[in-house]
């Protein structure tokens, strides 16, 4: 099969590249994709070189399927026209997350929906992803009436610039990029993305309206804190859950074991936790910390970790199309 991979020398195309391969999808033919100034540069997969080629030739090529990581202004741009040319496109951004007409896919959640007429699927924030797949095997059993959820994200997820700023700052470099207004090391930052007139940030409305359309319940109540920290190796999140249904911690324990995706990592008496370090380079979700909230009934508390780069974008991307080809979509 022929697979194009657009935004393939950024981290999240990257890593594209490292789980197609490590996940042995069948490629046939690699298409990277980057803007005009790394056009003719060569990037390694499988152990062989590919020219990169610009969007158009991308589109020449006629590969079966895109995945996208170049951000929503190419994807705005350029998304539809491979769809018209008959490529399924898999995008990484925010473009069409929120486009009635375009599914948003988490494979363990909703990939049921998925159709031969859906030619442009969005990937979901990565935040938003981990917490999902969490949170599905229980909304199933006790109905979830709200979630209220802090972030401690990676500054993977912002990119090569953020990493390069906290490494600088950890060296004393005399040079460095500023991916943020503040210093990241030794800090805290409490926004992610642009503030809304709502006093919210972009980063945080989207897990708000993402996890209602992923999990097919509007009534879902959602309210996010997303913060920026100085790790790298993936996001972590506290995330307090309002059930409408009683539980028991046992049976959330088994449900949370069994569930596709969810590693428990739970063990407080030898201090076992899921962290960052430990998810790095790893596709699942840990859950540990399970426990309930004692201010309230029917209430849970969680701490969930997951590697951002792999199952928050680039290996939800590929497990889309896995599922794409095992059910002749493509």
């Amino acid at each position: 099969m022929k697979v194009a991979v657009v935004g393939a020398t950024g981290l999240v195309g990257t890593k594209m590249l490292q789980v197609l391969a490590e996940r042995n999808f069948p490629v046939t033919e690699l298409v990277p994709v980057a803007s005009e100034r790394s056009v003719g540069k060569e990037v390694e997969f499988k152990g062989k070189k590919y020219k990169i080629v610009s969007m158009a030739d991308g589109i020449a090529a006629k590969p079966a399927v895109a995945l996208f990581s170049a951000g929503g202004g190419t994807s705005t741009e350029w998304a539809p026209q491979f769809a018209a040319a008959g490529i399924t496109v898999v995008d990484n951004s925010s473009a069409w997350r929120m486009d009635p007409s375009k599914p948003l896919i988490v494979p363990e959640i909703n990939a049921d929906i998925l159709t031969t007429n859906d030619k442009i699927i969005a990937n979901p924030n990565c935040s938003t992803i981990q917490m999902v797949v969490a949170l599905q095997p229980l909304h199933k059993a006790y109905k979830i009436k709200r979630v209220v959820v802090s972030t401690y994200q990676s500054v993977t997820g912002t990119g090569v610039k953020a990493v390069d700023q906290l490494m600088g700052e950890r060296n004393n470099a005399s040079e460095y990029p500023m991916a943020y207004k503040y210093p990241i090391d030794l800090n805290v930052i409490p926004q992610i993305d642009v503030f809304t007139d709502n006093g919210y940030t972009k980063e945080e409305m989207k897990m708000v309206n993402e996890t209602k359309k992923i999990m097919r319940d509007d009534n879902i109540k959602v309210t996010a804190t997303t913060v920026r920290i100085p790790v790298m190796g993936g996001h972590s999140e506290s995330v307090n859950v309002e059930f409408e249904n009683e539980f028991e911690l046992a049976e959330v324990r088994n449900l949370l074991e069994s569930a596709p995706g969810v590693v428990v990592v739970d063990d407080l008496p030898n201090q076992q936790y899921p962290m960052p370090k430990d998810a790095h380079e790893k596709d699942e979700v840990f859950v540990g910390r399970i426990r309930r909230d004692e201010t309230q009934p029917k209430t849970l508390n969680m701490w969930i970790v997951s590697d951002n780069l792999r199952k928050g974008a680039a290996t939800n991307a590929v497990q889309v199309a896995e599922y794409l080809v095992a059910n002749n979509l493509i």
